[in-house]
């Protein structure tokens, strides 16, 4: 009897001994700066919210992915998205959103076609006290506009980080062509500045060409037709997404022009499978799933905790992803079929 009571009373010790130890950790914790109950931060809404998306256009697959993830997030935390596409035009998104602008919203999230083409809606839409989240690319510089905060990669890294892959692999020399996205898109315009800024490195490396293609998959066909006929020596080419790098590795292939080494940036589940099988040199993930998904999780913050900009959230959010490689590229398929990242 003796040594069940000596047992009883060791593992009530032991019992006190840990709770004053979980105790003075999370004291400790909190004097550092870290919230043991931070998870608890990331719950659903009681009542069921309304927001409104939109993107560039769901033609491009990154818009698509990043469409199902918001819906995903919105189903976890009781939120109904409603979506406006943007149709890959920078007047019938605005067309969108001057029909969001016309609606009550308890937040929304907006990935714009153009800078500064949706500034008079959204600055309606947070006059009336709506939460308005920027996603991947500038509504307006972010000082001139109040928008709740900014989710987007770094699109300098994103474009430098593919160039210079590409470039060690035609051995620092030859001839590359990048096709851009969208001139009007801040995300664009940083992977270009990222493609230049590693190119201008090289002075044995001639660029031919750098048009645009505007995010469009039969645009890039029928540039990329004309670019093969026109330079017969074609070393490498660089893409600011990966539709296009795809579509006009489709070309080359039917022209019978498939030794050129081949870059682009996003990540989709397609290029993930060109990079693992050798018809993709590499991709960089642009996280569509975080950007859309942490909207969700930012609007409901907005709204239930009544997070403020620059008190609860920062005004920009870097949501970056990793390069990818062959040995990566399983791992960031099965994050993308779970939306997370």
């Amino acid at each position: 009897m003796s040594d069940i009571k000596n047992k009883v009373e060791r593992d009530r010790r032991d019992f006190l001994l840990s709770a004053s130890a979980l105790g003075i950790a999370g004291a400790y914790m909190a004097t550092a700066g870290f919230n043991p109950a931070i998870a608890d931060e990331l719950t659903k809404s009681e009542k069921p919210l309304k927001a409104a998306f939109s993107n560039a256009g769901l033609q491009a697959t990154w818009c698509a992915q990043g469409k199902q993830a918001a819906e995903a997030w919105g189903k976890l935390m009781n939120v109904e998205v409603t979506w406006f596409d943007g149709q890959l035009d920078a007047v019938k998104q605005r067309a969108a959103i001057d029909n969001m602008a016309s609606q009550k919203w308890d937040f929304v999230a907006i990935q714009a076609f153009g800078i500064g083409t949706l500034v008079d809606p959204v600055n309606k839409m947070i006059d009336a006290g709506i939460p308005v989240i920027d996603l991947d690319t500038l509504i307006a510089p972010l000082d001139t506009i109040n928008v709740h905060t900014m989710l987007a990669p770094d699109n300098i890294f994103m474009g430098s980080s593919v160039t210079q892959q590409i470039v060690d692999a035609m051995g620092g020399e030859g001839t590359i062509i990048m096709t851009q996205g969208a001139l009007g898109h801040s995300g664009a315009q940083g992977r270009a500045k990222g493609f230049e800024k590693i190119i201008k490195n090289y002075p044995k490396i001639q660029v031919l060409n750098t048009d645009p293609a505007d995010w469009d998959v039969t645009k890039v066909a029928r540039i990329w037709d004309t670019h093969l006929t026109k330079y017969p020596d074609i070393k490498a080419a660089f893409f600011h997404n990966d539709d296009m790098a795809l579509a006009a590795a489709n070309v080359m292939k039917a022209r019978g022009r498939t030794g050129i080494i081949i870059g682009g940036v996003d990540a989709m589940p397609p290029a993930l499978e060109a990079v693992m099988d050798g018809r993709m040199l590499a991709t960089v993930r642009n996280p569509s799933c975080r950007i859309h998904g942490w909207a969700v999780a930012a609007g409901v913050a907005a709204v239930v905790s009544g997070e403020k900009t620059g008190k609860g959230i920062p005004k920009n959010i870097v949501t970056d992803g990793p390069v990818i490689t062959k040995e990566t590229a399983p791992g960031i398929a099965w994050m993308e079929r779970h939306f997370l990242i």
